[in-house]
């Protein structure tokens, strides 16, 4: 706005200097000009960081006597009028409201001397003139501040924003801490008693003991894979593993532990919100856990679907017995499993299939 104002007060005095040539009193109103011209540059650069209402009202009135001279000295000049005009806007930055209203009143006067029926048509345009000019540096002021509010409004949320999101982070740090304690602790706990078993009857009883320890490596190894995720959860912010690698993983476990594992993959792979591809990862872990657990299968499958234009799909089944009764009642697996879905903005399903075993679908947005 400064700048603008300045840049509006050369062009005044340069209309000044074109339009006094036949003025009585040039070279008084070019050189009162220049003396108003340095005022309404640097004076009123100082004025506006010194910010005290006693050197602005000094300055309106120094300012406003200058302007008359101007405008006599160089015979009712257009530029002196412009000169006035640009003390309207300071005043409009300078003053109260009140005060502005005294200034704008306060310009037509320049017009006192002339026969009253021209002073009076041009006091009333120098009167619309200046009322304009003081309404429009008020509406570009009022905008201008509106601005930094709303920078200032927009540079706190990102910070309420930054916040929540590390609070948010901590939050999900001791949660998965609280699993690491809860789950890894117990599956350590009970492999340990079955490595303590297997040895107590390894000698009298090996195929004992080999049923034993087979046991205790399933274990062990659902519990490495949980510590994977657990410890990546926990790390800094990295790439994370495409979903369809980390699924290639639990099928290699799920393999490995005894039932075979197939893995499809349709459609061309995109990413997906970190909440999404949680939910999808922990369907496919939790639907393989109850493989090897309940379902009594001989082979299961994982088909992860891209094709549709809004949503990925994730499917795990098997050829076991199936559900039975209600499988919401076995254990929070499943409940999990919902609610994961269901917070990703997604559905999840688990029914029999026909001619045997079950399927347990999720739908996540994507």
């Amino acid at each position: 706005m400064k700048r603008a104002l300045d840049l509006l007060t050369v062009a005044a005095y340069l209309t000044l200097l074109a339009g006094t040539g036949k003025a009585h009193h040039t070279i008084l109103a070019l050189v009162t000009g220049a003396v108003y011209v340095a005022c309404a540059t640097a004076g009123f650069a100082w004025v506006l960081r010194r910010d005290r209402r006693a050197i602005s009202v000094t300055y309106v009135v120094v300012q406003l006597h200058f302007g008359y001279v101007v405008f006599v000295a160089s015979g009712a000049a257009v530029g002196a009028v412009l000169l006035l005009l640009v003390l309207v806007s300071h005043s409009v930055l300078l003053l109260p409201p009140p005060g502005v209203v005294v200034v704008v009143a306060q310009v037509p006067l320049v017009h006192i001397g002339m026969a009253w029926r021209d002073g009076l048509r041009e006091g009333l345009g120098t009167l619309a003139a200046a009322a304009f000019a003081a309404v429009l540096t008020h509406l570009i002021v009022r905008e201008q501040r509106a601005r930094a509010e709303l920078a200032a409004t927009h540079e706190q949320l990102r910070a309420y924003a930054v916040q929540a999101e590390r609070l948010a982070a901590v939050q999900e740090r001791n949660r998965v801490a609280r699993d690491i304690h809860d789950g890894l602790g117990h599956s350590l706990t009970v492999v340990q008693m079955q490595v303590k078993a297997a040895r107590a009857v390894l000698a009298t009883d090996p195929g004992r003991a080999d049923t034993v320890l087979a046991k205790a490596q399933d274990q062990a190894e659902q519990a490495l894979a949980e510590v994977r995720r657990s410890v990546g959860a926990l790390r800094e912010p990295r790439t994370a593993v495409p979903l369809p690698d980390a699924l290639r993983e639990l099928v290699a476990l799920a393999s490995a532990a005894g039932v075979p594992t197939s893995l499809d993959v349709t459609g061309p792979a995109r990413p997906l919100e970190p909440a999404a591809e949680e939910s999808l990862y922990r369907a496919a872990q939790e639907g393989l856990t109850n493989v090897r657990k309940h379902a009594h299968a001989t082979r299961a499958a994982l088909v992860l679907d891209y094709t549709g234009e809004a949503e990925v799909r994730l499917e795990v089944r098997d050829d076991g017995a199936g559900p039975a009764g209600d499988p919401y009642d076995a254990g929070f697996g499943l409940v999990g499993v919902r609610e994961r879905a269901a917070h990703a903005g997604g559905r999840m399903s688990f029914e029999p299939v026909p001619g045997g075993g079950a399927a347990l679908r999720v739908a996540v947005p994507g």
